[in-house]
Formats: C-alpha cells, sequence, structure tokens
C-alpha cells in the first residue's frame, strides 16, 4: 500500500447532488499525479498474482481507473457501457437502484471463455452495477478473478450484497463508514 492518505484527495460535497447527499469527489486525487499513480499500483499491485487477462470498467468513471490498471495488469480493458453507447453485437444485464432500473451491456465478443476478468470501478455503494457486470461476464462464459474500487460506502453493506452472487474477493482503499 502507497504512503498517500487518499481520504486527503477525496472531497466531501454536502448536498450534492441533492439535498442530504454526502457527494464523494475523487476529481482532486485524480488531478494528484502521485495520488492518481498509487492507486492504479494499489489496485494492480494487489491483483498482479490473479493473472487477469481483462478489465471490466464500469461507465464512466471506471473506465478512469480500470483503464489503466488493465495497462499496469498486461491485461485488455473492456468498458461496460449504457444502452446504445456500444456499436456491435451486446450482452445486457438489468439492475435495481433505488429510484428504478439500469442497464449495462458489453460487446458479446469481448471476453470469454479463458478470460479471466477483474471488475473495477471508482465507487462501490449499494453493488448494483458491480453485481451487474459480473453476471455480463459470466454470461460471456469468462471468470470473475475479483472486485477492485477506489471508494467503498460501506454502510451500505456492498460487500455482503456481491457476496450473494460472487464470491471473489472485493479490495477497496477507502472505506466510508
Amino acid at each position: 500500500m502507497a504512503s498517500i492518505n487518499y481520504e486527503d484527495l477525496i472531497f466531501d460535497i454536502v448536498d450534492y447532488p441533492e439535498p442530504g447527499v454526502i457527494f464523494k469527489d475523487i476529481t482532486p486525487l485524480l488531478a494528484d499525479e502521485q495520488g492518481f499513480a498509487a492507486v492504479i499500483d494499489d489496485i494492480s499491485d494487489h491483483f498482479m498474482k490473479s493473472h487477469p487477462t481483462k478489465v471490466v470498467g464500469a461507465e464512466a468513471r471506471g473506465f478512469l481507473i480500470g483503464t489503466p490498471v488493465a495497462y499496469r495488469l498486461g491485461a485488455g480493458f473492456v468498458p461496460a457501457r449504457k444502452p446504445g453507447k456500444l456499436p456491435r453485437e451486446v450482452l445486457s444485464a438489468k439492475y435495481a437502484l433505488e429510484y428504478g432500473t439500469d442497464e449495462l451491456q458489453i460487446h458479446k465478443d469481448a471476453v470469454g471463455p479463458g478470460d479471466r476478468v477483474l471488475i473495477v470501478d471508482d465507487l462501490v455503494a449499494t453493488a448494483g452495477t458491480a453485481v451487474a457486470t459480473a453476471k455480463l461476464v459470466e454470461q460471456a462464459g469468462a471468470e470473475v478473478v475479483g472486485f477492485a474500487f477506489l471508494l467503498e460506502l460501506a454502510f451500505l453493506h456492498p460487500r455482503e450484497i456481491i457476496g450473494k452472487y460472487f464470491d471473489q474477493e472485493v479490495y477497496t482503499l477507502v472505506q466510508v463508514s
């Protein structure tokens, strides 16, 4: 683990995007060259021995963390996108939100049998995105080797939710109680 205190570079924005919400702004961390490098190195170093062949990141901030992690691991990167964003045949997974449902898609041929996939995102809260992404990976015939997040809203119990569907490790750099 790096000697960077990630929490010093993550700002709380009160009442954003609506009253009562405390938004965790990671943009100062991403803008800090040492902090950003430490995030990528910490996640990559942790999963190096898992030998992932692909990293899947969910739209959109999962791209920011997942792409450099994939590069560092010598793996390919696969974007999990909102409907209508990918031009070829896709696999889809819907998931629940507090106020409805959403959906993610990957290209049907993006991962497959023999691929070992690390799921990466900036934040895990209610785990819907993470579970949907992992289900897409399994639907394509690939193996999920772990989940990595910069931030975990632990008070929402995302590890337990992921654990209902997957027994792979959930690794986070910052836990918010």
